[in-house]
């Protein structure tokens, strides 16, 4: 049986939609990760090919995409645009409503930093499998509208396998969880369901999103590693604490 995207929570989606609609002028993120090249993962190693024509694997991500075109007209899809948006500072909120407390350059720095810096990581781990493998997005197969008509044009000559932003909202919700574990349940559903935004949106397989999370593992454990990735971390645990101390 193929399983069904559920739809947000009311709540959630509403924090989410409204964190976007409120969100400033857009403004350009660092654009250096944490990890030297020969420190990123291996994509090409650690992920296998994309399902064959014909596949049982492929019949699962024809279904699952079937399930979320059926949500269309629905909170859900809506939920997907604003997912699809990396630009900081919009992108800061992406994880507030799970995260419990708002993530600005003048309050929790440190937590901005590494949501920053992380993305770079995530977003360069899925790069070497995407040119190797050049799978087509599924926009391009079942002709119907994605969540970002603007993005069409660009996407098309995009590698769908596997998503980026399914590892970097992966590590995102990793490198939260480990800053609040107290937040950690709410951080990991939310992860699963940015990866999920971008089948809703169609613009990914759901096993493009399945492998793009796997290398936001990957790069999780490899940043574990990384002296400043750590001393942010830290920094990033003792912010946020006090923010929710603050908030009482």
């Amino acid at each position: 049986m193929t399983r069904r995207i559920p739809l947000p929570r009311t709540l959630l989606a509403v924090c989410l939609l409204g964190a976007a609609l409120a969100a400033p002028a857009r403004q350009a993120s660092p654009d250096t990760g944490y990890l030297a090249a020969e420190a990123l993962p291996d994509g090409v190693a650690l992920v296998p090919p994309p399902p064959a024509p014909g596949s049982a694997e492929e019949a699962r991500d024809q279904a699952h995409m079937q399930a979320a075109l059926a949500l269309r007209d629905r909170p859900r899809f809506a939920q997907a645009r604003p997912d699809a948006d990396l630009d900081f500072p919009q992108a800061a909120a992406l994880f507030e409503c799970a995260l419990g407390v708002p993530v600005d350059a003048q309050r929790t720095p440190a937590t901005l930093r590494l949501l920053q810096r992380s993305l770079v990581d995530a977003a360069r781990s899925t790069r070497g499998a995407k040119q190797k493998y050049q799978r087509p997005r599924p926009f391009l197969a079942n002709g119907a509208p994605t969540c970002t008509p603007e993005e069409e044009a660009s996407l098309r000559d995009s590698g769908s396998y596997p998503s980026g932003h399914a590892a970097i909202g992966w590590a995102w919700a990793l490198t939260l969880a480990a800053a609040a574990p107290e937040r950690g349940d709410a951080l990991l559903a939310r992860g699963r369901e940015f990866g999920d935004s971008r089948v809703v949106c169609n613009v990914h397989w759901r096993s493009d999103v399945e492998q793009g999370q796997a290398l936001g593992t990957a790069t999780f454990l490899r940043l574990l590693a990384e002296p400043a990735f750590r001393a942010d971390l830290e920094a990033a645990t003792t912010e946020l604490a006090a923010r929710r101390r603050n908030a009482r």
